[in-house]
């Protein structure tokens, strides 16, 4: 399970990549609504998305090498990327749906089955 997660990670971090780049080169693909509780502009998201994806992806990579920080680091980053998904929802909801579904995934994955979780040297 644990490499199920790393390449979930991976995936996500991809995903998240990405949207920031379709955030940034196609301004007026995001649907944009007036009354929401946060309102960013699409460039902002779009660089919010690359550095989390990036950081997500390199995560990823961290857990299939067996980096024994990894795994805290990926439920966490898990995490802060559902809520930038869930903050995201009014822009894109189908994708920030999908996309708080796999992390959701990624976090069963490596708090149910960390104990199979072995760092390599």
């Amino acid at each position: 399970m644990i490499t199920f997660a790393g390449v979930m990670m991976i995936m996500v971090g991809a995903f998240h990549i990405f949207a920031g780049l379709v955030a940034l080169f196609e301004r007026t693909f995001y649907l944009s609504t007036p009354n929401y509780l946060i309102t960013v502009n699409t460039t902002t998201w779009g660089w919010i998305h690359i550095a989390l994806g990036v950081i997500v992806l390199l995560a990823g990579i961290a857990l299939l090498t067996g980096q024994e920080w990894a795994r805290v680091v990926a439920v966490v980053l898990a995490v802060l990327s559902a809520i930038a998904n869930f903050t995201f929802i009014p822009y894109y909801p189908i994708w920030s749906l999908t996309i708080i579904a796999l992390d959701t995934f990624v976090i069963w994955a490596l708090v149910s089955h960390g104990n199979e979780y072995k760092a390599t040297d």
